[in-house]
């Protein structure tokens, strides 16, 4: 039999792939969190389990043996405390999953005695309930498990120590998190990006709600991240790969500097001409210092000429444009009677990638450059920028 040869050394067979990547599959991933976040945790948990355990002790009689701390809090403490915008986190999840999931486990022990099989049928009817009522919560299949081996069948276990436990630890929750800067209730309503921490301006993602809902259906799997939640990161994924594209590039590396400007005195005409001339679709307003005081377009031409009819528009062009005698006029004159006085302009050291959310989510074709002193200094249409990610793509 021939010896393998170098190539066949260096490229393993198919089968020998797979093994590779299915023994890759148990690998413990990454978690990226930082040493302060963990600690932020560990130290939350310890609290939270001790301020639980602290009021149920206090609370107790003599005379009644109730468990002054129940197993499936510990779990419950690592959602709390490590996981606060997991949906299996909340409150209502806590509180509902454990007390939903104990009163199963004690209707099974009442009916059919504890035993493996009442274990078994106790944690998948816990389950099914915990869906039902919209309170999935891991450490639930515990508590049912729990009241099954501990043979309990009084209904009073769920509401102490299960219901009062899980309460008390929500509570501990809902202050730790907000103490230590983390939402909690995370709530599930629909959030915007710039609504997360770092947050890089207001951009909506290329995708729509109604494309991320189609993928979540066909994926068809308990997620431990909310919906809204997942739509912001991606949208923010989606700004982290414009700046990778990007790269170092600021708004002052690609803005067009040979400026067309008009101030708020200049006539319409005048105005006019020069977008014409210029093939331009805009044109900043400057004072006498080149700030910025407003903007002209084609279309605010066209909408206070009522052009919005075909039918005679160059005559109504021609009118609107064409000074009216006298001192007096009924119609606007100069540029500044017609310009949009809010602009949203750029500094020229911003980087480029911030800009690509304005132009895709906005409307904007055209942004204004200023310097330090607030002078306009150039200006970014769409063009230029598309042109930038053409070159870095």
């Amino acid at each position: 039999m021939p010896e393998p040869t170098p190539t066949d050394r260096a490229h393993p067979t198919p089968a020998i792939s797979r093994l590779s990547l299915w023994l890759g599959d148990f690998l413990p991933g990454r978690v990226n969190v930082d040493a302060r976040e963990r600690t932020r945790v560990a130290v939350g948990a310890a609290l939270g389990l001790l301020f639980t355990a602290a009021l149920s002790l206090a609370s107790q009689h003599g005379g009644h043996a109730v468990p002054w701390l129940i197993a499936p809090l510990g779990a419950s403490t690592v959602l709390v405390f490590g996981l606060p915008a997991s949906p299996l986190a909340q409150p209502w999840s806590v509180v509902g999953g454990n007390t939903v999931s104990a009163m199963v486990g004690i209707a099974c022990t009442l009916l059919l005695g504890s035993s493996p099989l009442t274990a078994a049928l106790a944690v998948g009817l816990a389950i099914a309930a915990m869906f039902g009522l919209r309170c999935l919560h891991p450490p639930g299949g515990a508590s049912a498990l729990l009241v099954v081996l501990m043979g309990v069948q009084d209904p009073q276990f769920a509401l102490v120590p299960v219901f009062t436990h899980s309460l008390l630890l929500a509570a501990a929750g809902v202050a730790y998190n907000k103490a230590t800067g983390r939402r909690y209730p995370h709530g599930q309503r629909h959030v915007t990006p710039t609504a997360l921490p770092g947050a890089p301006g207001a951009h909506q993602p290329a995708f729509s709600e109604a494309d991320l809902d189609a993928v979540l259906a066909r994926y068809n799997q308990v997620l431990d991240v909310s919906r809204d939640d997942l739509q912001a990161l991606l949208a923010q994924a989606e700004v982290e790969a414009y700046r990778r594209h990007l790269g170092e590039l600021r708004c002052r590396d690609i803005m067009s500097t040979d400026l067309a400007t008009v101030e708020w005195g200049t006539s319409l005409q005048d105005a006019w001409k020069l977008l014409r001339e210029r093939r331009i679709k805009a044109l900043p307003v400057i004072d006498k210092v080149r700030r910025v005081v407003g903007i002209v377009t084609l279309a605010d031409f066209m909408r206070h000429a009522d052009l919005d009819f075909h039918h005679g528009w160059a005559e109504r062009l021609r009118a609107f444009l064409t000074p009216s005698p006298g001192m007096n006029s009924d119609k606007p004159e100069a540029v500044g009677q017609i310009m949009v006085r809010q602009v949203r302009v750029a500094s020229a050291e911003r980087p480029l990638s911030e800009l690509v959310p304005l132009f895709a989510d906005t409307g904007h074709h055209h942004i204004p450059i200023i310097d330090a002193e607030q002078r306009l200094v150039g200006i970014i249409t769409q063009s230029d920028l598309v042109a930038a990610l053409s070159r870095t793509g």
